[in-house]
């Protein structure tokens, strides 16, 4: 009844120990990977920042920047009323800045130029 002293046990062993051996480098793999991303989570807490760079707001350029929200309102209002379409991201310091594409970016700040924003 035994076919040679137990020897059809040694496929599965070395099945279960790979499997068990992957599972612990992938698991070990996976919280390496958690570990890195909560240092790194902080960067992207900055608004529209993408890529960890606070002042990179991917297809959008600040036209202006100002301290004041009602001021920033105001710029990008004037900015609608021109056609241009504008929006608004803050920064961690406070500072408000008013975005457009960037192939409007000139146009929009000739006309905010006289705007104490700039």
């Amino acid at each position: 009844m035994a076919s040679g002293n137990g020897w059809y046990l040694i496929g599965p062993l070395i099945a279960v120990g790979l499997v068990g051996f992957l599972g612990a480098v992938f698991w070990r793999m996976g919280l390496h990977w958690t570990f890195a991303r909560e240092d790194s989570y902080d960067a992207y807490a900055a608004g529209l920042a993408i890529f960890g760079d606070p002042d990179d707001y991917g297809l959008l350029c600040p036209a202006a920047v100002t301290d004041d929200a009602d001021l920033a309102d105001e710029i990008q209002r004037l900015l609608g009323d021109a056609g241009i379409r504008a929006t608004q991201a803050a920064d961690r310091d406070g500072h408000m800045a008013v975005l457009v594409f960037v192939e409007e970016v000139e146009e929009a700040r000739r006309l905010v130029g006289g705007s104490p924003a700039l």
